[in-house]
Parts: C-alpha cells; structure tokens; sequence
C-alpha cells in the first residue's frame, strides 16, 4: 500500500501537466436520480460532500465534474472534455477506458444511447461537440439503480438546462485550421406551465493521420515473416446535431416532458498505404494501396417522461418511454497496385442496423428515520442487423462478390429488470444498499452460414455504500458493487470481417459475459476552497473478453475475442483542489494502478502484471476580471496489454477567455501544444511480435465567440475550465 501512495504522488509531479481553475462558490447541486433528473432537497445531509466550488461534487454513489465553461469543451468534442475528467482516457482513437478498464457505460441524462455501443463509438464521442454538456458524473461503483453493464462503471454525460423566464438563447462560433469550424445556437422559452427548449449544432472537422505496423512472425513450421505496412490518410466531413424538447406541467402534481433528438454523421477518408516484405526487398513496396471510404451514422431518438409528485417531498412516481434507431453505413473501394503480379481493385462495406425499445418506471418514498426507499423497473428489448459485403476483381467494372467478405448476422437482446435501493442514516453513517435482478435474452443468426444460438440467463446484482462523516471536514466512504460486460454485437459474429488484405476481424459466438467485483474506500478533506480525496479501490473478474492476435501466414493477422480466465487490478487515485492565491487554482490528481492477467487461452497462456502511473494537472490565472487564462494536461504511462502493453502518451492544452461583456465572450484555445499526443502499441509472443504506430494531426489552435440571446443579463459563466481535468 506504501508503495502505491509513493506512486501516486509521483504522478502529481509539476511536469506532468499543468492547468486549471476552481470557479467561486456556489450553492450545491442537488442530487439526481437515476433518470438523471435534480431530485428535490434531500433530508439526509450526512450522504453527500459538496465541493466549495462547482468544479467537483461527491456524493455517496459518484463524482460529479463541471464541464460547462471549460474552454476545451466550448471547442470541442465529448472526447476532448472527457480527457479532462478525473479516472477518464481516451485514446487517439476516441477510445474510452475508466481507471484503466474499457468496458464503460455512457449515458446521456441516465439513459443509455446506441451512439455509445458497438461500431462507431469512438467516432461519435470524437465528433458530436461538447459544448451542450453541464457536468459530468463519473460512477465507478453505480448503485443497483443504475444498470450493471460496464465493468468499469458508468460516465453520464448531463446535458444542459435552461428555466429562466422569458425567450433565452445562445450563438457560438468557433474556427479552427484546414477549413476546422463548428457552429451552434440553443433556445429556450418558459411561459407559464410550459417550457420549450431546443439547440442546433453542426462541426466540419478535417484531420490528418499516420501509421505505421511492423510486424514479424516465427511459426513453428515454415518460413519467417517480417513486413512493415505504412499509411497515410485524410478524414474530413461532418457532424449534425438537432434537439427539441418539452416540459409541461400538467396539474401542480404532474409534469409531462417529451424530447426529440436527431445525430448524423457524414465522413469520407481517403488513404495511401504501401505493403513492404522486410526479407524479400527492405526498399520496394510489394504493393501499394490506394483506398477512399465514406461512413454515414444517423441516430434518431423520442422519448416520454411522466412525473407525479405525491404528497411529501421526494415521493414521487417516474415513468419514461423511449425508442432509439440507428443507421451505420460504411461503403469503400480500393486499387492494389502490385510490383509483382496481377493488379486488384476492390469493394467493401460494412452497415449495422439497430432499433431499441426502452420502458423504465422508477418509484421514491421516504421512509421514517430520514429513510428512503427506490425501487423500478427497466425493460429493453434491442435489434441488430449487421450487413457486411465485399467484391474484387481485375478491373473496377469486372468485380464479383468475395464469398469471404460477405455476410449477414442478425442480434437481439432483451433485458427485464427490478431493483431496489433503500438509504438510511444511522448517527454519522449512513448506509444505501441495492439489488438489481435481471433476465437477459439474447438469439444470434448468422444467416450467411446457418448459424444459429440463443442465450438467456438469469443473474442477480447487489450494490451497498457506506458514508460516515468523521467531522465537518472529513467524510470516509466505503462501496461495492457487482458489474458486467456483455459481448458486443460484432463480437459474437463468428465470420471474419475484411478490414485490408493484411488484417481481419472474427468475433465468437462462445463468449461469456465478464463479471467483476469492484470494490472502493475513500477518504475526503474539505475546508475552504480546498478539497482532497483518496481513493483505494480493486477489482477482480472472471471470464474478461478481450481481444486476441493469431497469425494466418504470410504477414496476414486475424483479431478475434477471447474470454480470459480471471483478471485483477487495483490501485490508489488522488485528487486535490484548491487556490495558490486568490487569482491563482490549481487542480491535480494522480493515479497509481496495478493490473494482473490470467490466461489459459492459446496465444495469451500464462500470468502477466504490471503497473502504471497517470496523471493530471492544471493551473488557472484570473489576471483581470475580464481576462482568464488556463494551462491543461495530462500524462498516462505503460498499459498492460494481454499479449503485449500500449506506450505512455500525453497532451498539453492552452487557453485564454476574454469577456467583452455579459452577453459577449471572446475564446482562443490550442490543443497539443507539445505535439506530444500519440498512441503505440507492442504486441510480444514467442511466436508474433508487432509495433504499431499511430499520429493524429491534434495539434490546433481555435478562436471563437459565445453571444448570448435573449433579455436580460445571462448568466454568469465560472472560469473553471476544465473544471473536472484532476484526475488520472
């Protein structure tokens, strides 16, 4: 343990980032519920710990972050304003991992959405913007309230609102470099018993990236294998995002509210990739590529909420109604240019389909002694159709279907769920306990190969949070809870996937769901503007699905999904807050975690361990009333990986606001200004061993302007950029 706390404070060190501000006190938020609503003022006191400022929040079940005047979100995307998140990575892909586990939840407002699953997940939180995002809450042991799925926990992403009296309204523009630019107006009336509120936004983005994989392989029979594959692309294109909503109240008991929500995104990449064998010719390409590719998503979401206030404050009856479709399309072609040998051109595309149904009724009653009780149903029934097809030939117009690349794979899954949590202080502890139980029905068709399975199984998850307040100062927390990950779609697909002629994909209709046990112990200090937090936390699992590498020959590699036989991890996070001088914040956190892998799979046998140090920091100036200036960053080291690790990476980000007036702001960010983001990975077996290499074009400088509309004076925006950018 001693080693870890050393560890840690190492991760805090000044040169790792630096960056930003605590905003003025203010009143505390109230606590939601599980739709991700402000429940009324709470009886029981002792259960939630308020930051001084609005940066942080902490209550007995998450962590709460401000991300509504950070000057990256304002910017740009989830992705960006989640890389200033305590616990939070997020890769160079837009992959998102939570104390070094990938298998996260996102919600939007305590609901899932299908944007965040499956394909195409990185892409949506790299391009949807984050500006409509308020706060971010970060739930590593979520309560049995809260759906299980995501081992490492749940990130709920809370949107935006606005119940100012009267027509409200903002503008905002922000440019960039390449033809960069996004744009966005939002809206907002409240007229007696009805609000209406709706927002627009639409981002170009253009971004160069490269890489490079070398890989070398030594098979137990036959020839080795040494080829390096280099490339270089281009993505540009766009990103639509359109919401309406409204609230009426019906009677001073019932208010009914309906939202609208329309996401599409539209993106061509082109690219130029060379395939070099090392052995035969180290100078000359045996072929080069030459590929264009367009990826549409559209994404379309309506949904109904009803809520009846009994008599007595926090009893109240929650109904909400929701159906979901989304729309991937990703179609391509190529030309192969070979040095030896017949010319190929080539066709492929990949669509995925999915409808979802949602019904959840959630019910709160307190109960005597400062009690409450919560207890709901959850039903979702989803469907996936996934399409991939491809064709080759000598020439563009001489092309016939490639029976290898052509598929079909039908998905559904229903789940029926109940829970109940009941919350009670005794003295200076107060205790909330949950269990959740769930019946999962899943039938998978793989039409291409008459392949047919169905599973269903019936598991039960329990939750129980300790607070106990120590003083006025000091609160110690205690949790635990019981998660799991099911298979994504694609992962149980069983028919290899064509990706380039040097790598597929094949999922496994075998795997089992992962189930952890996740355990946390924290310590909070509090006084003044100041706050600290550590937190010791372990997770173990059993069946994790992970990916694995296998060599076809001849330079060729098949990724696939394996389920490990049980893993471990744990580690210590610290997180400080506070003020240098009265102009001067500061925000810094680190994270100290050890992983160990079990194995009994072929290719991944074997006990591995390691150990990895993260960190975050930023430094905020107020110079001037009107002018604010901010420094951000943030370092992550060696990661463990089944068959090998993933190199340190890290960002610096600078930033400068200036108010022109109360309804005026004028904004200047520059992201990677050490052109130090990056992300490698190292594969090493006995028998394959393969470095991959990939830079993204991050580097950017963005100026912009935010107008308010509307009458009256707006809302005074806190400079706490990056508010929750603290952690590791």
């Amino acid at each position: 343990m001693k080693v870890l706390l050393l560890a840690a404070v190492a991760g805090l060190s000044p040169g790792l980032a630096l960056a930003q501000a605590a905003a003025p006190p203010t009143q505390p938020a109230p606590r939601t519920s599980p739709g991700g609503k402000a429940d009324a003022p709470t009886a029981v006191e002792g259960v939630t710990v308020t930051s001084d400022s609005t940066a942080m929040r902490t209550s007995i079940d998450r962590r709460s972050y401000s991300v509504a005047n950070d000057l990256t979100a304002k910017t740009g995307s989830i992705a960006d304003a989640l890389r200033n998140i305590p616990s939070v990575e997020v890769d160079v892909q837009g992959n998102v991992s939570l104390r070094g586990d990938p298998n996260v939840t996102i919600m939007i407002d305590g609901k899932p959405s299908s944007m965040f699953n499956g394909d195409g997940k990185a892409d949506a939180l790299q391009q949807m913007p984050a500006d409509q995002i308020d706060r971010v809450e970060v739930m590593t042991n979520p309560s049995a309230a809260y759906r299980p799925d995501g081992t490492a926990g749940i990130i709920n992403l809370i949107t935006k609102k606005t119940r100012k009296p009267g027509a409200t309204g903002s503008f905002k523009l922000n440019v960039g470099p390449n033809s960069r630019y996004n744009t966005g107006v939002t809206g907002n009336l409240v007229k007696g018993k009805l609000t209406l509120s709706g927002d627009a936004g639409y981002r170009y983005d253009r971004q160069r990236f490269w890489s490079t994989d070398e890989r070398e392989t030594t098979p137990p029979a036959g020839a080795p294998v040494h080829t390096l594959q280099d490339g270089a692309f281009v993505n540009d294109g766009s990103a639509v995002n359109l919401r309406g909503g409204l609230d009426y109240n019906l009677t001073p008991k019932d208010r009914l509210s309906g939202e609208v929500r329309f996401r599409r995104m539209d993106y061509d990449a082109d690219g130029e990739e060379s395939f070099t064998d090392l052995i035969v010719s180290p100078t000359a390409p045996v072929y080069t590529r030459a590929s264009s590719a367009g990826m549409k998503r559209d994404n379309t979401v309506a949904s109904g909420d009803w809520r009846h206030q009994f008599k007595g404050a926090e009893h109240e009856l929650d109904a909400h109604l929701e159906y979901e479709v989304t729309d991937f399309q990703r179609d391509g072609k190529a030309f192969i240019d070979n040095t030896i040998g017949a010319d190929v051109y080539e066709r492929f595309g990949f669509g995925a389909d999915q409808d979802r149904a949602n019904f959840k009724l959630d019910y709160t009653r307190p109960m005597p002694d400062e009690a409450k009780l919560k207890t709901g149903l959850d039903f979702e029934v989803v469907d996936n159709d996934y399409d991939n097809h491809g064709s080759t030939g000598p020439t563009a117009a001489d092309q016939i279907a490639d029976p290898r690349r052509t598929n079909r794979f039908l998905y559904d899954q229903d789940v029926y769920a109940g829970y109940v949590t009941y919350e009670r202080p005794f003295g200076d502890v107060t205790v909330l306990g949950g269990l959740r139980a769930e019946q999962v029905e899943i039938r998978t068709n793989q039409l291409t190969s008459v392949q047919k399975d169905d599973n269903s199984y019936f598991h039960v998850y329990p939750s129980l949070h300790l607070g106990y307040t120590l003083s006025q100062t000091q609160t110690l927390t205690a949790n635990y809870s019981k998660r799991v990950q099911r298979p994504q779609v694609q992962d149980l697909n069983p028919y290899p996937v064509y990706q380039d002629p040097k790598n597929f994909f094949a999922g496994n209709p075998d795997l089992k769901p992962q189930i952890t046990d996740s355990y946390e112990l924290g310590y909070q200090y509090r006084k003044g503007p100041a706050s600290y937090l550590a937190t010791f936390y372990y997770r173990e699992s059993r069946d994790g699905v992970t990916s694995v590498v296998r060599d076809l020959g001849d330079g060729v590699f098949l990724t696939t999904r394996e389920n490990l036989a049980k893993g471990r991890n744990g580690g210590l996070e610290l997180v400080a807050n506070g003020k240098l001088t009265p102009k001067l914040s500061y925000n810094v956190s680190g994270n100290a975690f050890w992983n160990e892998i079990q194995s009994t799979t072929p290719g991944v046998a074997g006990t591995r361990e390691g150990t990895t140090l993260t960190g975050r920091a930023s430094l905020s100036w107020q110079a001037t009333p009107k002018d604010f200036l901010q420094l951000n960053g943030f370092t992550s080291g060696k990661r463990l990986t089944p068959q090998g690790y993933r190199e340190p990476l890290s960002m610096l980000n600078l930033g400068y606001r200036r108010k022109v007036s109360d309804k005026l702001n004028f904004v200047v960010t520059a992201n990677d200004v050490l052109k130090s983001f990056k992300d490698d990975s190292v594969l090493d077996t006995p028998v394959l061993r393969q470095r991959v290499e990939r830079r993204v074009a991050v580097r950017a400088v963005f100026f912009g302007f935010t107008y308010a509309l509307g009458g009256g004076k707006a809302r005074p925006e806190q400079f706490d950029f990056g508010g929750g950018a603290v952690g590791g």
